[in-house]
């Protein structure tokens, strides 16, 4: 470090990682991968430089694997007799890793199915092998099982709808009615008699009677995606429903006894539109009594390639009949393409950049410029970039007070969202390991 400082002028920072051997695939993968990621985090545009030469085998081969793949890098060796000079490797690799197992989280898995029956083939449909989305579909499991409302939360196209469906098949009124309703593309003015019904001649234009969403789910599941887009007057009402079981059709005074389970998403934080005073609070507790948290495909890195594994076999399978149409295969450049994106619009988005790239390819083979034309440009930005970053500069800035109200703020929610498991917490916030997540607690007065 004081020779590296010496000959550049510049203070290099260390990020130390704990290994249980020199030689440990998987802890130098995850190891570098957490670095990376870290550094990823402070969005700075630089050039990456991989030095393969210091350490064991193992940590040179992994530094070839991730500048290859998912951190494209310089690679840089040194020896006395040559100095530095740059690897050329001319060959792409396309990587498909598969992390250790995770015992902790096996044993959770265990804990949260045991009792259940065996596992409907409606959740084995969800392509994944991550940890993360095994508890996620554990979770899901126990809560189909019991008649209670259901809040699913995630942002758009990462499958929330295909959750409802395999919780509604795998509860005890599977079989009876699925009703969907998207609540942001109904008109205000329509939303009680979509709802609720009406009776003919209630008003212009009912000209028959009509069954509303709730009663023709009776019996079943009501779906309500989308529901932070329901405006607040029909948040009352449907509050009401909910609360009594009953509806009242527009137009007609006589009540009806209903009953469905109810099952809401929504691509927002329901708590924050709470705090804005745009969702009712009474109806955010009526909902959330089980709550899923779907993850962003940016966190499930170990399941991008079975999806896009997937979709690419289906684009095949539907498009077979096409003229003219050659079956596709991906190269290895492409398949790291992909692996380097961050999909903020998570599996919808990759379903589609998919199909564009193979409508793009003329041939058999999907190269990297098919994938790199069909990509939508991502500005990348931190959270909260205008609240945090873009702050006026003066005297009423105080940037270590700002830093450690971050600081203490994420330490705090990984702490807690990781049941006081240190280790299961600096990956929440992508520190190397459970020392430096606990360094930082000491330092920023965060109480474990």
């Amino acid at each position: 470090m004081k020779w590296l400082k010496k000959e550049t002028g510049t203070q290099a920072k260390v990020w130390p990682v704990e290994l249980t051997g020199p030689t440990r695939f998987d802890e130098i993968y995850e190891g570098a991968i957490g670095v990376l990621k870290t550094l990823e985090k402070e969005d700075i545009d630089r050039h990456r430089t991989f030095h393969v030469s210091p350490g064991t085998p193992a940590m040179g081969a992994v530094w070839v694997l991730l500048a290859k793949t998912q951190f494209p890098a310089e690679l840089i060796e040194s020896s006395k007799e040559e100095g530095v000079r740059t690897i050329s490797i001319p060959f792409e690799i396309a990587a498909d890793y598969i992390p250790m197992r995770d015992i902790e989280g096996d044993e959770e898995i265990r804990r949260l199915t045991q009792g259940l029956p065996p596992e409907a083939p409606e959740f084995t449909e969800i392509i994944h092998r991550c940890q993360v989305m095994k508890t996620v579909i554990a979770q899901a499991r126990r809560v189909a099982v019991e008649d209670v409302p259901l809040l699913i939360q995630g942002e758009s196209g990462t499958g929330k709808e295909l959750f409802a469906r395999a919780i509604h098949a795998s509860s005890l009124r599977a079989g009876k009615p699925f009703v969907e309703v998207n609540c942001g593309a109904i008109p205000a003015e329509l939303v009680e008699s979509e709802f609720f019904g009406h009776k003919k001649g209630a008003f212009t234009g009912a000209s028959e009677n009509k069954v509303g969403y709730l009663e023709t789910a009776n019996g079943g599941t009501l779906f309500l995606d989308e529901i932070g887009e329901l405006p607040l007057a029909a948040q009352v009402k449907l509050l009401r429903a909910l609360q009594e079981k009953k509806i009242t059709r527009v137009g007609e005074a006589k009540s009806k006894s209903v009953d469905f389970r109810v099952i809401a998403a929504t691509n927002r934080i329901l708590l924050d539109e709470v705090a804005a005073e745009r969702f009712r609070e009474d109806l955010f507790h009526r909902l959330a009594v089980g709550v899923l948290n779907l993850p962003p495909l940016r966190e499930r890195p170990n399941d991008l390639n079975l999806l896009i594994d997937y979709f690419l076999d289906r684009i095949n399978v539907d498009r077979t009949a096409s003229p003219g149409w050659e079956h596709k295969k991906l190269s290895a450049g492409a398949r790291n393409l992909l692996n380097q994106h961050p999909w903020p619009g998570n599996i919808r988005e990759l379903s589609n950049t998919l199909c564009r790239a193979a409508i793009w390819s003329g041939g058999m083979n999907i190269g990297t410029e098919q994938i790199r034309n069909s990509l939508f440009p991502v500005k990348r930005a931190l959270p909260g970039y205008d609240s945090i970053l873009n702050r006026s500069l003066g005297n009423d800035l105080d940037l270590t007070e700002l830093i450690g109200e971050v600081a203490r703020h994420y330490l705090s929610r990984a702490y807690d969202e990781a049941d006081k498991n240190k280790s299961a917490a600096c990956k929440l916030v992508g520190l190397p390991n459970y020392q430096t997540f606990t360094n930082w607690m000491k330092k920023y007065g965060v109480k474990s």
